[in-house]
């Protein structure tokens, strides 16, 4: 048994988890009223820094019992069936944490030699504490999507931004980015190629049951996707649609002048359907809509129509993924099939990725500014907030009560939920444009109140820029490289790692 300082490597674990143990118990036991809110919130972080990082260690425990034959051993057919027996977890929880232990845990060779991991940058991040399982499990399901003609160091390089892009982002960041990142490396949006998706697409009706509802399942295909989701945000609001109160307004006539919007603010109150069954009544409300009349309205200002953008670029070239307006990806391919089929409105941007001003100085916005915040911003702009466009309203970044002006350049969207947080009170976020000579000029700008930030710092939402979060990451990933690379040349003695290339593309 091998030995530290007389203290063999049994006694060292055992007096490692005595000691979590005393901690644990005595933060259950400590009495949390006490703490400010500044020190509320930095428990909260410093804890959830040390379960990541206690994560990382779980990792190499299943690698150890793996490489041990220690399920055989004791009788199980798996590891995931030895899990299950002995930390009495769910099948998917041991399932998930076997999958991530073969990605981030460290294996050995034959002779003994530690292996590197196959994500190695994400389980230096893990064992840091700087992501979680979730920030894992979005990377490595970026990294299993690439082609298999990509070569390893593009793969490497990709996994190193990802890594980087997951110490400062939510793993939804990481998951958007990852999708731009899949159409950079695949340039012509064929993540699965034509005949893949021809053949994945369909939906499924099952055979109508005692109560004589009818199972449904299936696989919708990018343009059809990009054609449901306006009508959704729509008539799937709560107190649209809703077959159980007779007072619900319905898709047929929620734009008819008869409708009050109190009637449909009540609605709403009302309404205590799930999500799912908003969806299935929003359903079978277009489908009547369409037997009969087809005509679907407009939604915030705009027709329910399918708004796509791309860069002028990608029009003339026909490659890479064009976004929508309810958040989602549709290749150049497949939007430009829409538009032969739809009146689209088509927003330019100029050679720095900005819009083209369409706005105009009123009280309240027009619909060409709508469409040119639709194409800006993509979404809700308050940091974090994945709301898509369809799901936002247009709101003065100075408030119009304060003087705030509706020109364009004055403008940005704002989730209902999000625009409720702007207010002068304790609690209130505000709102500003980022100043000229800024990284993100001409942005919305949040700040957020005390007990999120006492600094105060002012945010910007990359969630709806995917792009501008790997333009980040890879800049900090490549100055860790670059330093990386100065100091072997100062101490070339010094063992170098697992290599990778000099410069991330």
């Amino acid at each position: 048994m091998s030995s530290i300082d007389g203290v063999g490597a049994t006694g060292q674990v055992q007096e490692h988890l005595s000691t979590i143990a005393d901690a644990v118990g005595g933060l259950c036991d400590s009495e949390l009223t006490g703490l400010s809110d500044a020190e509320l919130t930095d428990t909260m972080r410093r804890l959830e820094k040390t379960l990541r990082r206690a994560s990382a260690v779980g990792h190499n425990l299943i690698v150890e019992t793996v490489e041990r034959s220690l399920p055989g051993k004791l009788g199980h057919k798996s590891v995931n069936k030895l899990l299950i027996g002995v930390l009495r977890i769910s099948a998917a929880d041991a399932s998930a944490r076997v999958t991530a232990a073969k990605a981030l845990g460290t294996w050995h060779a034959l002779s003994g030699q530690p292996l590197p991991a196959d994500l190695p940058e994400t389980a230096a991040a893990q064992r840091d504490g700087d992501i979680g399982a979730n920030h894992a499990r979005a990377v490595r399901e970026v990294i299993r999507k690439i082609p298999h003609t990509v070569s390893s160091s593009d793969v490497a390089a990709a996994e190193e931004i990802l890594a980087e892009l997951a110490r400062s982002a939510t793993p939804e960041d990481v998951e958007k980015a990852g999708h731009e990142l899949l159409a950079h490396l695949n340039p012509d949006g064929n993540l699965t190629d034509d005949k893949d998706r021809k053949r994945l697409r369909g939906i499924r009706f099952g055979r109508q049951d005692t109560n004589l509802m009818t199972p449904i399942s299936g696989h919708l295909d990018p343009e059809t996707r990009a054609l449901l989701d306006p009508i959704l945000a729509k008539w799937a609001r709560p107190g649209m649609n809703n077959p159980d109160d007779p007072e619900s307004p319905t898709g047929s006539s929620a734009e008819h002048p008869g409708v009050d919007r109190d009637q449909l603010a009540a609605a709403a109150g009302r309404d205590t359907r799930t999500a799912a069954q908003r969806n299935h009544d929003a359903f079978k409300e277009a489908l009547r809509a369409l037997l009969s009349s087809g005509v679907l309205g407009s939604h915030r200002g705009l027709p329910v129509t399918t708004i796509i953008t791309m860069t002028l670029d990608q029009l003339e070239h026909a490659t890479g993924v064009a976004t929508t307006a309810s958040g989602g990806t549709v290749p150049i391919k497949d939007a430009l099939k829409l538009a032969e089929r739809s009146h689209p409105v088509l927003v330019l941007f100029d050679h720095n990725g900005r819009p083209l001003h369409l706005g105009r100085s009123k009280r309240l916005a027009t619909a060409d500014q709508r469409l040119a915040l639709v194409a800006a911003d993509r979404g809700c702009t308050r940091p974090g907030c994945d709301a898509p466009a369809t799901m936002t309203a247009v709101h003065h970044v100075h408030d119009w009560s304060k003087g705030g002006a509706t020109d364009i350049g004055s403008l940005t969207l704002g989730c209902d939920g999000c625009h409720a947080l702007i207010h002068d009170g304790p609690g209130g976020w505000h709102t500003r444009t980022a100043p000229e000579g800024t990284e993100y000029a001409g942005r919305t700008q949040w700040i957020p109140p005390p007990h999120i930030d006492p600094d105060r710092k002012p945010r910007i939402n990359h969630r709806h820029h995917p792009k501008e979060l790997l333009e980040r990451a890879r800049r900090k990933a490549n100055a860790h490289k670059y330093a990386d690379t100065a100091s072997r040349r100062e101490h070339p003695q010094r063992p170098t790692g697992s290599g990778g290339a000099d410069e991330i593309p």
